[in-house]
C-alpha cells in the first residue's frame, strides 16, 4: 500500500508547489500592472467554474427574506427587514469555503457582452425569477431583475466591479440596486461595499468586506453598514455594524444590528436593549431552477462556457486556454465587425435610460466613494419589459429573436471567421 501511495503524494506536493509558483507570479504581475485587473488571465487553478453574470443569484436565494418586508405594514420595521435580507446575501456571496469546506477559487470568469444568466426559485413564497445580463465589457457592468409577482417585490440594479493592487487585490463594485414593494409603492436605494483579498502570502485567500455600504428608503428611513476585518492583535474576520435611523437623524438610531455577516448578529433597539439574535448559518438556499444547458439560448451562461468549465474541472490547463480563446477571439470579431458597421450591440433585456429619478432623490451624496456621482455609477441600466414581453411572445410562438438571429449557433458562432 505504501508503494502505491508514495508516487501520488510526490505529484501532489508537486502540484502544490507549481500552484504556489504560479500564483506568486500572478501576484508579482499583478503588483504592477496598471488598470483594471479582470484584464489579466489568472492562474487556471484559480479559475472557478462560473462567469461573473451568475453572480446575481445571490441576491435571492432565501425567498422568503426576499419577499418579507412586503409582509410588514410598519415602515420602519420593513427597513429593518430590508436590511436583514441584504444582510443574509453576503455570506455565501464571499465565503472563502463553499458549503462542503472545500476551499472555492476565486477567480470567476470574466462575462462576454451580451452574456445571459436566467433561471428561477420555486418554494413556499412562489416563483422567484431571475433575469441576469452582461449589458457592458469596457467596463463591465452586469444588470440584472429579480422579481416576485405573487409579493408585488422586484429588485433592479447593475454591478460595475473594478479591482485594483494595493497592499493586496481590492474591488470596487459601482452601482446600485433599487428594491420595489408594490404594497406600499416603496424604494430601497442600496449599494454595495468594497471587498478585498486577505492571505494571499500564505495562498489561505479569502474575501473580506471594508468600508460602508447605505440602503436608503423612499419612506425615509436610512441603513449604514460599516465593514471591519480581523486586525493584526485583536477583531475577528466578516464583523460589520449596522444601524437603522430616520434621515438626516444618524445620532437616534432606531435598531442597531452588530456581529458577523458570515456567522451570527444580534438586533439591538436604539436603547441598547437585545431583540433577537440572527444565526446566518441556519439559513438553509432554495436551489436556483435553470434550464438544461442544451435547451438554453446560445447566450446563456451555462451553455457558452460549458467547454471552458468542463476544462477547468478537469484541470486541463490547456483546454482551459483553448476554449477561452475561442469566445475571446469570437468577441473581438464581432466588435470589429460592429465597429466597421457602426452598429451596437442590442442588449437583450435592459434598456440604458438617461436618468434614474429613484436613485437621485434616495441616494446619499457627500458621503465620499459610496456616492452615485461618478460615471460607473451613473452608468444605469433598467429592465426592460417591453423587450422581455415581445421575447416571451416569440418563444411561444416559435420564432427567434431578430434582435441575434445571426448568433444562434452559439458563442462560437464566428470561428469560421477567425
Amino acid at each position: 500500500m505504501s508503494l502505491h501511495l508514495a508516487p501520488t503524494q510526490c505529484d501532489d506536493k508537486k502540484e502544490d508547489q507549481q500552484h504556489k509558483s504560479a500564483w506568486f507570479q500572478f501576484i508579482k504581475s499583478v503588483a504592477t500592472f496598471k488598470g483594471d485587473l479582470a484584464s489579466l488571465t489568472a492562474p487556471p487553478f484559480l479559475l472557478a467554474p462560473q462567469s461573473i453574470v451568475e453572480y446575481s443569484t445571490y441576491w435571492a436565494e432565501h425567498p422568503s427574506l426576499f419577499v418579507s418586508p412586503a409582509n410588514e405594514e410598519c415602515a420602519k420595521k420593513r427597513a429593518l427587514r430590508v436590511l436583514q435580507w441584504f444582510l443574509s446575501t453576503l455570506k455565501h456571496q464571499h465565503a472563502g469555503k463553499d458549503e462542503n469546506g472545500k476551499r472555492k477559487k476565486m477567480k470567476p470568469l470574466n462575462p462576454f457582452l451580451g452574456e445571459i444568466f436566467l433561471g428561477q426559485w420555486q418554494d413556499d413564497v412562489g416563483t422567484t425569477q431571475l433575469i441576469s445580463e452582461q449589458v457592458s465589457h469596457h467596463p463591465p457592468a452586469t444588470a440584472f431583475c429579480i422579481r416576485n409577482e405573487s409579493h408585488g417585490v422586484r429588485l433592479e440594479g447593475h454591478v460595475a466591479p473594478k479591482a485594483y493592487f494595493s497592499s493586496t487585490i481590492n474591488i470596487e463594485r459601482k452601482g446600485y440596486s433599487i428594491l420595489h414593494i408594490d404594497k406600499y409603492d416603496e424604494d430601497h436605494w442600496i449599494t454595495m461595499p468594497k471587498a478585498h483579498l486577505e492571505g494571499i502570502v500564505t495562498l489561505q485567500i479569502a474575501p473580506e468586506l471594508s468600508g460602508v455600504s447605505y440602503i436608503r428608503s423612499s419612506s425615509g428611513y436610512t441603513s449604514r453598514i460599516n465593514y471591519s476585518s480581523k486586525g493584526w492583535l485583536k477583531g475577528k474576520s466578516n464583523t460589520f455594524t449596522a444601524s437603522v435611523y430616520p434621515d438626516h437623524d444618524e445620532k437616534k438610531p432606531l435598531y442597531v444590528l452588530e456581529g458577523r455577516w458570515s456567522d451570527k448578529y444580534a438586533v439591538k433597539d436604539g436603547n441598547g436593549k437585545l431583540l433577537d439574535t440572527v444565526d446566518l448559518s441556519t439559513l438553509k438556499r432554495t436551489p436556483l431552477q435553470v434550464a438544461p444547458v442544451d435547451s438554453q439560448h446560445p447566450l446563456e451562461s451555462r451553455r457558452a462556457w460549458k467547454h471552458v468549465v468542463d476544462a477547468i474541472n478537469k484541470n486541463d490547463i490547456f483546454a482551459v486556454g483553448h476554449e477561452k480563446g475561442k469566445i475571446e477571439n469570437a468577441q473581438r470579431v464581432l466588435r470589429r465587425k460592429e465597429s466597421e458597421a457602426g452598429e451596437i450591440w442590442k442588449r437583450r433585456y435592459f434598456t440604458h435610460p438617461q436618468e434614474d429619478p429613484v436613485a437621485e432623490k434616495l441616494s446619499i451624496k457627500g458621503k465620499g466613494k459610496s456616492d452615485v456621482t461618478d460615471s460607473q455609477d451613473k452608468m444605469m441600466w433598467k429592465f426592460d419589459h417591453e423587450k422581455y414581453r415581445i421575447i416571451i411572445e416569440n418563444q411561444q410562438n416559435g420564432v427567434k429573436s431578430p434582435t441575434h438571429f445571426r448568433f444562434d449557433s452559439g458563442v462560437g458562432f464566428l470561428e469560421t471567421d477567425i
